[in-house]
């Protein structure tokens, strides 16, 4: 799921500063951890902490959220989810914001066949995204990555998702040029889906997510997990983005990865 956190880095200085095109330098002293990758982590926690039967892996998530994510309150939480993430009876507030779709890549690393993609996700999502498109969003990012670790190629994932999520029927360069800045999952998932869809390698579906601008951090971070799960982490840009994280952030990432190995190339 380190690909995920590595879209939230690469794609953190382009939020309020879109950059629509894919020539720029991948990681800078500008780069820095969001919420994204914040929370992707605390799911992976709840992942491991719940076992292998996943029991209970809703209630676990909202205790590992606020553990995890109340130490670092102005990394750019929502205001609603600030509210929930402090609050001593945290409650779903009917949510269809991208971050369901962004922090739930370590359900699709996780999952051993697509059903329980689906049921983790769920599970994962809403404790906060309740809403019926903050649930599909969340889950069709997970499906994506399962069916990438799976061995399924881009047209066979895409044809998986234009049936079942969402129909795809635009290319990034019909929509680079007029995207907006839009922080629903409706409105941000089906792009992120389409920037790993265009790529040739994992660093290319990051630079995809990015060219379109928009809620950068959040495309690149959604884009990043399935990247991942079908091309692997380049060795020289997995090193540079563990700098980034943390003494308290790197110990989650290293147990999660030791229960459920990442996929690193040369």
């Amino acid at each position: 799921m380190l690909g995920a956190i590595i879209g939230d880095i690469v794609g953190s200085r382009f939020e309020w500063h879109n950059y629509r095109a894919k020539d720029f330098e991948f990681f800078s002293n500008k780069c820095f951890v969001t919420d994204d990758s914040i929370m992707s982590l605390a799911v992976c926690e709840a992942i491991c902490e719940a076992g292998d039967d996943y029991m209970h892996l809703g209630e676990i998530t909202v205790k590992a959220m606020q553990r995890i994510g109340r130490p670092y309150p102005h990394c750019g939480y929502g205001g609603a989810f600030l509210h929930w993430m402090y609050s001593d009876e945290p409650a779903p507030y009917g949510s269809f914001g991208n971050g369901a779709a962004m922090r739930v890549s370590g359900c699709g690393f996780a999952a051993k066949f697509l059903d329980e993609a689906k049921i983790l996700s769920r599970e994962v999502t809403a404790i906060t995204h309740n809403h019926p498109e903050g649930l599909k969003g969340a889950e069709a990012t997970a499906v994506a990555i399962f069916l990438a670790r799976q061995g399924k190629t881009q047209a066979e994932i895409k044809a998986h998702i234009c049936e079942h999520y969402y129909n795809i029927d635009f290319t990034l360069d019909d929509i680079r040029a007029t995207y907006e800045f839009n922080e629903t999952c409706q409105n941000t998932v089906p792009q992120a889906l389409e920037a790993f869809f265009e790529a040739q390698s994992f660093e290319d579906a990051i630079r995809n997510a990015i060219s379109i601008g928009g809620d950068s951090d959040t495309i690149a971070a959604i884009t990043g997990g399935i990247a991942e799960a079908y091309f692997g982490i380049p060795k020289d840009i997995r090193i540079k983005a563990l700098s980034f994280l943390d003494e308290r952030l790197s110990p989650i990432l290293e147990r999660f990865e030791a229960k459920f190995p990442p996929k690193i190339v040369n």
